[in-house]
């Protein structure tokens, strides 16, 4: 791995979302699929997926998720398990109540909590499929109450045996049935706008490749989304005592998940950058998928050398990383100190996939800089409030004037005379 001095390390890294071409393509998939529904869908799937479907082919069956669990190891129904109550326990402890405050006056102020009616959970194949994020993204919507939840997933990502049957059984575990073959931009745009086969969704929520994230920010408004996901990244914060077979490890597993993928080490310790330096490639040799995390290692992957950790957390809060590793003698003791992180992996032991498939927070979080202001996928993200106000008559009367007086101040008369005509007609019955 290339290591370069603070000073010398460009900490802004941005992602170009998508070439012109690739902007327009995934805009005319879109229209194509909202104008013409399952025929559009259907013509993408041959055309995208070398799949040739009949639109009573979409939906998965009972059947075919049932038979899914032949075709997986018992070990792994028993993880998948074992991960999904822990996920699910995690998240109860964030939902919330709808709250009522009786006001002295006679007036209620409150606040409603209701969740979506139907979301949309899209679950990428490509370079790999991921039954993990089936869990992330359907758990939490279950918790918050969602009545409705779609799943939809490429036709090939168990390839010429159809959809993959991990992804299937996943969906089983967690309790989805409504599944159908269908992925990319046009998958997207069904969820968005519905076709006669798939009813639209209020939310969609998912990773995906570069057609996927763009036709997401062209539905944005019509439906909400959960956000425009960059690549993977990781940042590992380390002194001179972490384990140097720890470190690249890491770093090589999130170098893995694509060539764009960013691992980077931050360090003040010269002699623990050039073990790592040197072990990632010994590592790197070893690896089943060792060209695409070669590729992401050689393009986005560094060693940066820090004068002190105090200005390695600074480093860090500037990249704002997706995920976080620190691996230094006290981590507890510096966990306050991080403003910007997805999530926060501390100590030897808190290695990142912990957290991708079994501790219980959520793997899908913010990447590209935004953990500076926005978050990991939770009950929050699948659930609407509605402000509540009942206004007594003495409320009214004690606040009127004050209203009004606002109210004109912004030039909007006719709000403050709808105030005014309430004060004037107690006015009148009082008299």
């Amino acid at each position: 791995m290339n290591i370069v001095n603070v000073k010398d390390f460009d900490l802004r890294r941005e992602v170009d979302y998508g070439t012109p071409e690739q902007n327009e393509r995934a805009k005319q998939i879109v229209q194509d699929v909202k104008q013409e529904g399952d025929a559009a869908l259907l013509r993408y799937t041959a055309e995208l997926d070398r799949t040739q479907l009949e639109a009573s082919q979409l939906r998965v069956t009972p059947e075919e998720l049932q038979a899914a669990y032949a075709r997986v190891e018992p070990s792994f129904v028993e993880a998948i398990s074992a991960a999904a109550h822990n996920i699910r326990a995690f998240h109860n402890r964030e939902k919330r109540n709808s709250w009522m405050d009786l006001q002295p006056d006679g007036s209620i102020l409150g606040q409603i909590i209701r969740p979506l009616k139907r979301v949309g959970v899209y679950v990428p194949g490509g370079k790999a499929a991921y039954p993990s994020s089936v869990l992330m993204n359907v758990i939490p919507a279950q918790v918050a109450g969602v009545p409705e939840i779609v799943m939809v997933t490429p036709p090939a990502t168990g390839g010429k045996d159809g959809i993959d049957p991990y992804i299937l059984v996943a969906a089983a575990e967690a309790g989805v049935h409504e599944i159908y073959r269908v992925g990319g931009a046009q998958a997207i745009a069904a969820l968005a706008y519905g076709t006669e086969s798939i009813a639209p969704v209020d939310k969609i929520c998912g990773p995906g490749n570069i057609y996927v994230a763009l036709a997401k920010r062209e539905v944005y408004g019509a439906v909400d989304i959960d956000s425009i996901a960059g690549p993977s990244e990781i940042v590992v914060l380390a002194d001179e005592h972490a384990d140097v077979a720890f470190v690249a490890a890491d770093l090589l597993s999130q170098a893995e998940h694509d060539e764009m993928a960013s691992a980077i080490l931050v360090t003040p310790s010269q002699a623990l950058a050039d073990a790592v330096s040197a072990e990632v490639q010994r590592q790197l040799a070893l690896l089943p998928r060792r060209e695409i995390a070669a590729a992401s290692i050689r393009d986005y992957g560094a060693i940066i050398l820090v004068e002190s950790l105090a200005e390695g957390i600074s480093v860090v809060n500037r990249l704002a990383p997706e995920h976080l590793e620190i691996m230094v003698e006290e981590p507890m003791a510096y966990a306050g100190m991080i403003e910007n992180a997805g999530a926060i992996f501390l100590g030897p032991y808190s290695s990142e996939p912990v957290g991708d498939y079994f501790a219980g927070p959520n793997h899908i979080i913010p990447t590209n800089g935004t953990a500076r202001f926005s978050s990991p996928v939770d009950v929050d993200d699948f659930i609407k409030k509605s402000s509540m106000i009942y206004y007594s008559k003495e409320a009214l009367m004690k606040n009127g004037a004050t209203i009004m007086e606002l109210a004109r101040r912004e030039g909007l008369e006719a709000h403050a005379r709808a105030i005014e005509v309430r004060l004037q007609r107690v006015g009148e019955a009082g008299a």
